[in-house]
């Protein structure tokens, strides 16, 4: 074959597989031109990248070659074949390591080397991020592969940022990213604070809403930027750039000055990829198939975000992220077969622990829906038939939903936002009547995940819960019937011989409860246990030093919790919130009963609280 052919061959090879494909095709014809094309017979060494890191990426073009990632077992057979298409050699080249692998040629076989400097564009596009993740993933589940993990995100900035005066004409600012190859502009809309200016800004404010190209800088940011500290550990950035559904996050210091902007594309070179493109996928999935393949790498995805040193809260709020991002695509793919039924016309309002943002491994989806006033009952039957094709979705991708009947395909929960009000306002002057105190408990923990964010219904609840004494008494009764306690089964089983402790029944939900009606009495709005606590600090009902010690309970029981569903779902075992004690380590058990001991004392003294002090008593404290 002659060198024009090679490298056509190549040029077609790099338009039909990742990560290449996912450049322009003048970018593949240069890497195409500027490869080196060589030919192995079967058996002869390729690459050995854990001798000398690699400064390139290989591409196979014919016959297939063998792939070792572990250097102490190159005496096996090679963990992976790659055939025509397949790429190696990136790890060490972007690493600038020795991590591997070992390619050795099982047939006759030609392979292109391309220059690492030219191939990196290939793996910072979307595609190629997702690329990169997947390979990454498949490492981190190897902790012989030693693949850098950057402790701050401002390790991720390569190049000083792009600052440009927010007067700038909108064509101006894209001919300067273009110039300088920079994906995103950055302006300063007040003293310490950015915004963000990228392609997809550009395109729809200026293609879909019809700006002019001569508009000024400040008309064209993105929605959303979010702002990183540089000290923070990438896994946070990344976290907050997904739940703000962002391009860019600009990097600030301790005082407030632009040191540079981080790019989705920048992670994936972090061990965090593999978030990346899970999010990515539930974005896309294209069946509800693809739904539950990404729901099955749920519990991996948080295990290696522990090991990288992820706050067990934070890996518990990136859970919460990806089951939010399950819901809404299986509420688009089930109202796809719905066109007389536009989403449009109802908000999504997630409950209970995925409410609070802490759900776990083990956690119902508990759901209400709210729909657009003046929606007739019988469309609403549409709807909620719908409804419960969603759940149907959610169920085949593990997640446990409608144990209770708390789905909004129920009646009872979905509603038009008048009629939550109503409801609402019945619940606080009759708490026992329809179960008032219980509707009251779910609305509170309400967080719209879809459609309209419209909570007036929670809202309504918060500010004029203190005017129905009878109300709030109920309610403290309500959460203090769950009784924090720690040795129950073993007193009714003496004769069992492993004992089981169910930590979310006896330790947590008492907790919670304690949580949402502190906060009700301080007015606070907030949604997590943590923060509901914190708000409460100070009141009449629970000092500082109370609510601080509790709040650091609840997140020590919520790590222990999260831990050893991690444990059960590595062994095969479906995750549950039952403890055996026996398995456990004596520190573990030990901070289970000082926890126990903790919030039953905290449950003593609201006891007193309800049958010595008169609701007017229970105020809220100064504001934090």
């Amino acid at each position: 074959m002659s060198d024009v052919e090679s490298t056509d061959d190549l040029n077609t090879v790099l338009a039909s597989y990742l990560p290449f494909r996912s450049v322009d095709a003048d970018v593949r014809q240069r890497l195409a031109a500027e490869a080196t094309i060589e030919s192995y017979a079967a058996g002869h060494l390729v690459l050995d990248a854990f001798a000398d890191p690699s400064s390139c990426v290989y591409v196979v073009l014919d016959g297939r070659v063998g792939m070792w990632n572990d250097a102490t077992r190159l005496d096996q057979e090679p963990d992976e074949l790659l055939g025509r298409g397949g790429v190696f050699g990136f790890s060490a080249m972007l690493t600038e390591r020795s991590v591997g692998p070992r390619v050795v040629a099982v047939t006759d076989a030609r392979v292109a080397r391309i220059p690492g400097e030219e191939a990196t564009a290939a793996f910072v596009t979307r595609d190629g991020a997702r690329f990169l993740a997947r390979s990454l993933a498949r490492s981190l589940r190897d902790p012989a592969v030693a693949l850098p993990a950057n402790s701050r995100v401002s390790d991720l900035i390569t190049a000083a940022p792009l600052v440009v005066d927010p007067a700038t004409p909108a064509d101006e600012v894209a001919r300067a990213m273009t110039r300088d190859r920079h994906t995103c502009a950055v302006i300063e809309t007040s003293p310490g604070t950015y915004a963000a200016i990228t392609d997809a800004s550009l395109r729809r404010r200026i293609l879909a809403e019809g700006l002019p190209p001569t508009a000024p800088a400040r008309d064209v940011v993105a929605s959303v930027t979010p702002q990183a500290d540089a000290a923070e550990a990438p896994a946070e950035t990344l976290l907050a750039l997904l739940e703000a559904d962002a391009d860019a996050a600009v990097v600030t210091d301790e005082s407030g000055r632009l040191v540079g902007v981080v790019t989705l594309g920048d992670f994936s070179l972090t061990p965090t990829a593999s978030d990346l493109a899970i999010h990515q996928r539930l974005r896309h999935a294209p069946t509800p198939g693809d739904l539950v393949d990404c729901a099955e790498q749920f519990p991996d995805l948080l295990r290696r975000l522990l090991e990288h040193g992820l706050a067990s809260g934070r890996v518990i709020g990136v859970y919460s992220t990806l089951l939010d991002g399950l819901v809404r695509r299986a509420l688009e793919l089930e109202f796809a077969g719905h066109p007389d039924l536009p989403m449009s016309a109802f908000t999504w309002l997630a409950l209970g622990s995925n409410g609070r943002r802490e759900a776990v491994l083990s956690s119902d989806i508990d759901s209400a829906v709210a729909f657009a006033d003046g929606t007739p009952e019988d469309v609403m039957a549409c709807y909620r038939t719908a409804l419960a094709g969603v759940d149907l979705i959610l169920q085949s991708a593990g997640m446990a939903t409608d144990t209770h009947g708390v789905s909004g395909r129920h009646t009872l929960l979905s509603r038009t936002h008048a009629q939550w009000r109503a409801a609402a306002r019945e619940w606080l002057a009759d708490p026992v009547a329809g179960n008032g105190a219980i509707m009251t408990s779910l609305l509170v923990d309400a967080r719209p995940i879809f459609g309209a964010d419209e909570t007036a219904a929670a809202d309504l609840v918060v500010g004029d819960l203190r005017e129905h004494p009878l109300t709030m008494r109920l309610l403290l009764t309500d959460a203090l019937a769950r009784r924090a306690r720690l040795r129950s089964l073993l007193i009714r089983e003496p004769w069992r011989r492993s004992w089981t402790y169910d930590i979310k029944e006896h330790a947590l939900l008492p907790l919670v409860n304690l949580a949402r009606w502190a906060a009700l009495v301080a007015g606070s709005s907030a949604l997590s246990t943590r923060e509901r606590l914190l708000d409460a600090g100070g009141s009449t009902v629970l000092s500082q030093e109370q609510s601080t010690s509790l709040a650091e309970v609840f997140e020590v029981l919520q790590r222990l919790r999260l831990r050893y569903q991690l444990m059960q779902s590595r062994e095969g075992v479906t995750p549950s919130d039952d403890l055996v004690f026996d398995a456990m380590s004596p520190i573990d058990r030990s901070i289970v009963a000082q926890a126990v001991r903790e919030i039953a004392q905290a449950q003593k003294r609201f006891a007193t609280v309800a049958a010595y002090t008169d609701t007017a008593e229970w105020a809220p404290g100064e504001p934090r």
